[in-house]
């Protein structure tokens, strides 16, 4: 929890304000007592009606005062308990964005969601407590108990036993309540991930029919938070009769011992009612702390949360500056894979192992394989969504763990195996790789990417709102949508993920003629499982559990590689797979005579 109290730098002249309004709004407070005593004793016990007027002249005044100091503290707590969550949310989410996808999986979605919301809330709402009670509460108590021990010794024991069984009360309670803010935690993580999950898999539970299943697992956690919530709300419910029953007895007690002591001295009056008042300003003052110590321990755990995000040191760490080897020569976009292996977090083997090729600027390169076969994980290691473990990729000519973040990313034009778009209009879509496009450049995005046709179907065009997650366009539509944003950016290299799948052949075919003449210099890589997509490649690398096991054209593969023939066998029919083979065989056979002439 202290080290989330750096985030309060930024305001330290506004909380220096609060602590000194506090202070005097304390003084002022505990100054009133004291007056009514002088009242009650030299004024009406006196008869002197002179002191009852003056005297009641500065209780007004010492009030306004306070109210004053008040309502300063009150508002200063409240700007800067707001403006510190929104720089500890920003900075919490500013950490996530640098995660790698190993660490966004170590803490799941669902968690980091609940830790950027929940516990952020939770953590600003003590520390709002905390600025006007926290410096109120000692501040009135420490002052009271002075001032109670200067009016009337004689009842001082009284405090001393109303603080030792309140502060009994509390540690007992928060003992037991402690531990159990942790479970609660862990459970509202896994409530909030199975609510994402259900949510997002709605089509598919419904399809299969398994509302009735994903409904019983949603209740099995949703039991066992509200079990913990209930155990958690009885133990506080104990605090407030508690509270009650001291803050009475104590009252009772302060009367009791007041009314013997005024028998032996009338005088004493004045002096029992003001140490009323300040002893139960010193129980009040408790309260507010039980208050703040009911708050902490959840606060605690939800700090402790945040900062294991905070605390995470990303295993991809990114040059400020691009560092360029010696005797650098600029040349053409290329990408090289020099004996490239990567394994998993925790995996007992290797996803890829021992990938070696050359991509030109120009060329297309196509990776196909069975399932499994490291082809999208291979793609990710260009972006660096993952670092390799053995070997090095270059991009023109340079380490990418040598690049700076944004000069890596400005060369690729990424297009994911599922289609992702954001909340705001198809343009904004479009665009969101390259801010600065223009509406020409939008259209011809879309135009070649196949969009411009159901775009102009759409209400308001480019300007349709797309909901979150592209849930009002179809499968096709969002991928086609999706290969725009990464043609608007004009990259140096185009990643395409698998990108084709939703498309019939005919609009594949469409796309990848009209996508040639933008992609001419540019490094094209693409996975696909459709031979049919890739078989005007310049380059075809052939995984298979994550080894290249073929590299060539379509024709030379054919000839060459047995998992290719497979792959192309399974899509083809007889007859066209014998077609195919045979023109292989032909093209293969005049490419070795000319390899012999010369």
């Amino acid at each position: 929890m202290f080290k989330l109290l750096r985030f309060l730098k930024p305001y330290w002249w506004q909380s220096l304000i609060l602590v000194v309004a506090v202070g005097v709004q304390a003084w002022f407070t505990l100054l009133l007592p004291a007056r009514m005593a002088i009242i009650v004793n030299d004024g009406i016990g006196a008869g002197n009606e002179s002191i009852v007027w003056q005297t009641g002249l500065e209780m007004l005044i010492y009030a306004l005062i306070s109210a004053g100091c008040a309502l300063v503290s009150s508002f200063l707590s409240a700007y800067v308990g707001a403006y510190y969550s929104r720089d500890l949310c920003a900075a919490l989410y500013a950490k996530i964005l640098t995660f790698s996808v190993s660490e966004i999986d170590r803490f799941s979605t669902a968690s980091l969601i609940t830790r950027t919301t929940n516990d952020v809330s939770q953590v600003q709402r003590t520390i709002t407590m905390m600025l006007s009670m926290m410096l109120r509460a000692p501040m009135m108590a420490t002052i009271a108990i002075i001032q109670a021990v200067a009016i009337a010794p004689d009842m001082t024991w009284i405090i001393v036993l109303a603080v030792g069984v309140l502060l009994f009360s509390i540690i007992t309670i928060m003992s037991l309540v402690i531990p159990k803010f942790k479970i609660f935690q862990k459970l509202l993580d896994r409530l909030t991930q199975l609510t994402r999950e259900n949510l997002t898999g709605l089509r598919v539970i419904r399809a299969f029919n398994n509302e009735q299943i994903e409904e019983k697992k949603f209740a099995r956690a949703n039991h066992d938070i509200t079990k913990v919530n209930l155990f958690i709300n009885r133990l506080m419910s104990l605090e407030s009769p508690l509270m009650t029953l001291i803050f009475n007895g104590t009252t009772v007690l302060c009367v009791w011992i007041g009314v013997a002591l005024i028998e032996v001295d009338l005088t004493y009056l004045g002096s029992m009612m003001a140490f009323v008042q300040y002893a139960t300003q010193v129980i009040m003052s408790f309260l507010f702390l039980t208050m703040f110590f009911v708050m902490l321990p959840r606060a605690t755990v939800s700090a402790k949360r945040i900062n294991e995000v905070l605390n995470v040191h990303p295993k991809i760490h990114w040059k400020s500056k691009t560092a360029k080897p010696e005797n650098y020569l600029s040349s053409e976009p290329s990408i090289e894979f020099k004996h490239v292996s990567f394994a998993y977090d925790g995996a007992e083997s290797n996803v890829l192992s021992d990938v070696s090729f050359t991509a030109k600027a120009g060329e297309t390169t196509a990776f196909i394989g069975s399932t499994g076969s490291g082809k999208s994980t291979l793609i990710n290691l260009i972006p660096r969504f993952f670092d390799v473990t053995d070997g090095a990729i270059l991009v023109d000519g340079i380490d990418l763990r040598d690049y700076a973040e944004d000069e890596l990313m400005s060369k690729i034009g990424y297009v994911p195996q599922r289609g992702k778009l954001f909340r705001g209009t198809v343009k904004n879509n479009i665009a969101f790789g390259n801010l600065n496009a223009t509406p020409a450049e939008i259209e011809e995005a879309a135009r070649v990417s196949q969009s411009a046709e159901f775009i102009q179907k759409l209400e308001k065009n480019y300007d349709y709102l797309v909901s979150q997650g592209g849930t009002n366009v179809s499968g096709g539509q969002k991928q086609r949508l999706s290969i725009a944003r990464a043609l608007a950016k004009h990259p140096e290299i185009y990643i395409f993920d698998d990108s084709f799948s939703a498309l019939d052949m005919k609009t594949d075919a469409k796309l990848r003629e009209d996508l040639k003449p933008l992609t001419k210099n540019a490094i094209t890589l693409i996975v696909a499982q459709r031979v049919s997509t890739i078989k005007n490649a310049d380059q075809i690398i052939v995984l298979d559990q994550g080894k290249v096991v073929g590299k060539g054209t379509h024709y030379q593969l054919l000839g060459a590689s047995k998992v290719y023939q497979e792959i192309t066998r399974s899509q083809l029919s007889d007859s066209e797979f014998e077609r195919e083979m045979k023109k292989a065989e032909k093209i293969n056979i005049h490419t070795m005579l000319e390899k012999g002439v010369n």
